[in-house]
């Protein structure tokens, strides 16, 4: 079949940072076409800095970059410095960028290149907020039918919200995007906090990370060391969920996951529940399934592909 040609559509964020490096250590199932940058974890400018940083770490500075949306669609930007540091990235020392940025918009190499490859080639890959993806689908209604499959991070249902009571931080920071997203048509398959808050980074698997002995294996071991401080408090558990390479692990090995196709609907009118996923996990309804919604996943076999792979780099 070959390898799965995707964009990765990305607010790094360390998370979204060990998911971009697992896409590039893995060129037999992956052809990452280009990583497009949104406003999300921490401000456009930051992240769109941060995925050169990943791709310079990976020594891979021939992926092209694209700079999106630095707001959401109708309301003002949320960011999450307070998780993932100032620049998005600490932890690691890491070098600023050489490579250069592109000088066309993320939302347009987003349109050209679902148009110019064959209808169904291209994967979405979104693990920030789907700004950038929903003002794509609105100025080009004719690529939604093109897309092969959108594998996004976002959302919950048993695990509710980690930004408010009710919502998950992507689809919170623009539910109006998410929104047009899930009511497109496209193919979607979700990592919703229900499976991402299985892949702890325990201590033996950080020391798995740093003990590659590769300036890749100490970043991702920096980088976990410095986010779990976060969850460790808020949630009391045994390390911080790797979020966003449960996307590109899914791509890689998706028989690690189970979950529904189910009607997943975004509140975008409620103050008290803006941004929530509600998942029709049990068939209460009669709303049509849209997203197959992951519950569960091999943590073990997650951890043994991620590490196995990030040695590669």
């Amino acid at each position: 079949m070959g390898a799965r040609k995707i964009i990765i559509d990305t607010d790094p964020g360390q998370d979204d940072a060990v998911a971009i490096l697992l896409a590039l250590a893995s060129p037999d199932e992956i052809e990452v076409l280009g990583i497009t940058a949104v406003a999300g974890n921490v401000p456009l400018a930051l992240t769109a800095k941060n995925a050169r940083i990943v791709c310079e770490l990976a020594g891979r500075s021939d992926v092209p970059v694209y700079a999106g949306c630095d707001r959401p669609l109708g309301r003002k930007l949320v960011t999450a410095e307070h998780v993932h540091g100032k620049t998005g990235l600490n932890g690691p020392v890491l070098p600023d960028p050489t490579m250069p940025m592109q000088q066309e918009h993320a939302v347009d190499f987003i349109i050209d290149t679902l148009r110019i490859h064959d209808n169904g080639a291209v994967t979405l890959c979104p693990l920030g907020p789907l700004t950038n993806i929903a003002m794509a689908f609105e100025k080009a209604p004719d690529i939604v039918g093109r897309v092969a499959e959108i594998v996004l991070m976002g959302g919950a249902y048993f695990e509710v919200g980690n930004i408010t009571p009710a919502a998950e931080f992507n689809i919170y920071v623009d539910p109006q995007a998410a929104d047009i997203v899930f009511k497109s048509g496209a193919p979607i398959t979700v990592m919703p906090l229900d499976v991402t808050h299985k892949a702890l980074v325990t201590r033996p698997r950080n020391d798995a990370f740093r003990a590659l002995g590769s300036r890749v294996g100490n970043a991702v071991a920096d980088m976990t060391d410095f986010f779990e401080r976060f969850d460790k408090e808020k949630y009391g558990s045994e390390g911080a969920p790797l979020h966003d390479p449960c996307v590109t692990a899914y791509l890689i090995r998706p028989d690690l996951f189970s979950g529904r196709h189910v009607n997943v609907e975004i509140e975008t009118q409620s103050e008290l529940t803006l941004g929530m996923t509600v998942a029709d996990w049990w068939r209460v309804t009669n709303r049509a399934p849209n997203a197959m919604f992951m519950g569960d996943l091999d943590a073990d076999g997650f951890f043994d592909l991620l590490t196995e792979r990030l040695g590669r780099l």
